[in-house]
């Protein structure tokens, strides 16, 4: 008499888990990545790539874009979009809220980083 264990199902990891956003988007942001999403066509299975980069005049710049989930992504949602971040950009990014300017003085996404302790005049550079 042979008795067969349960199926046991895979345990999630942390980087296939969708939860809250480290970075928020604002009612404008979330509406203007909706439009280009539709206008763009971006095709399913992409989502929205935050992060950072070396560069910049205040040392590092803002990634944004859309992208295929990579290895080393943390995968979060924010206004029913899916998020993309690597895992290593958490630090520079946690409490981020990006919002979207449209006015006649500005245009474009704009980040409201509270680990930013100097930032250019450009807004799209910082340094923490």
């Amino acid at each position: 008499m042979s008795a067969t264990a349960p199926p046991v199902s895979p345990v999630p990891t942390s980087t296939t888990v969708k939860r809250p956003s480290p970075v928020k988007l604002t009612d404008r942001a979330a509406s203007e990545v909706r439009r280009i999403i539709a206008n763009k066509q971006i095709p399913e299975g992409y989502g929205l790539r935050v992060g950072v980069k070396g560069g910049g005049c205040s040392g590092m710049s803002y990634i944004l874009g859309f992208d295929k989930r990579r290895e080393h992504d943390l995968e979060f949602a924010d206004h029913d979009i899916a998020i993309y971040m690597d895992k290593r950009h958490g630090l520079y990014l946690m409490g981020t809220s990006v919002d979207y300017h449209d006015g006649l003085d500005a245009r474009g996404f704009v980040f409201e980083n509270p680990n930013a302790t100097q930032t250019c005049g450009c807004g799209t550079s910082f340094a923490a």
